[in-house]
């Protein structure tokens, strides 16, 4: 029982090795499943969200919150589906939303540019300096993406377990490879990260509730316990935190509701 997050560029084979890592591991494998969830939640067309992780966050600035909208809902979906355990996920956002769950293998795979560089070339019919341009443009804007909306640099190794480089190792190689870490003890999936998951998805959820309702800082969730900070007149406490607990009071799994109040002086 385990949680494999892949992060991979266009062209590199990463989605055939989360294929096939899946098959081998008898997982299931997911990456478009949460945008088409998203994007109904998010009532965005769904080409309009690949756009929008191809093309950086300029999408947002045509919504109100956009960014922080976005990555709230997302978030949802993720947790949602890693809450079934024994997933394979391929694509972007990944290992951002997992950061702190112990237990969870995050990969990198990398392939080198000459060979993305020909399978752009026969899939899309064009010629070597189109592919190249289109795959430069591609990598930084996806390198953008991760940065500007979430502060981190997909290239960073210090991310991952392990970062595996498609040339000598074939997909096959990788994925061997792959099922023989996610078996290993330490990526096994314990009752204490299956508890933090839990967490991670309430306060997910909760976030969700309370999004555009109040001036929210920050939503965190302890053994089922949700902690609150928001900033507001000392005079409206009692007022917003009864809405707080109002809003919240339905969502499943959700112990208790703590809410720390940061004044603003106006």
């Amino acid at each position: 029982m385990s949680i494999i997050t892949i992060s991979r560029g266009s062209y590199s084979k990463g989605k055939e090795i989360a294929e096939k890592l899946a098959h081998n591991l008898g997982y299931e494998c997911l990456s478009r499943d949460i945008l088409l969830e998203t994007s109904v939640q998010f009532n965005i067309p769904e080409i309009k969200l690949v756009r929008a992780i191809h093309d950086a966050p300029n999408i947002f600035e045509r919504f109100a919150h956009g960014k922080e909208k976005y990555i709230i809902f997302i978030r949802e979906s993720f947790l949602k589906h890693i809450q079934k355990d024994n997933i394979v996920y391929h694509g972007l956002s990944g290992q951002f939303f997992i950061k702190g769950i112990p237990n969870i293998l995050k990969v990198r795979i990398i392939a080198n540019i000459e060979d993305r560089v020909k399978e752009e070339m026969n899939r899309e019919k064009i010629t070597e300096q189109e592919a190249r341009h289109l795959l430069v443009k591609d990598d930084e804007e996806r390198r953008k993406w991760s940065m500007q909306i979430y502060g981190i640099d997909t290239k960073d190794s210090s991310l991952y377990d392990t970062v595996l480089h498609i040339n000598n190792l074939k997909v096959n190689d990788a994925a061997e490879i792959l099922t023989d870490i996610a078996r290993r003890p330490c990526f096994q999936t314990t009752p204490e990260s299956q508890r933090i998951i839990k967490d991670y998805y309430l306060a997910a959820k909760a976030q969700k509730a309370l999004f555009g309702r109040v001036r929210l800082v920050e939503v965190k969730c302890k053994n089922a316990v949700i902690y609150v900070n928001l900033e507001t007149a000392l005079s409206l406490e009692e007022e917003i935190t009864g809405k707080i607990r109002n809003i919240l009071k339905d969502i499943d799994g959700i112990k208790e509701v703590r809410v720390n109040v940061i004044p603003v002086y106006v």
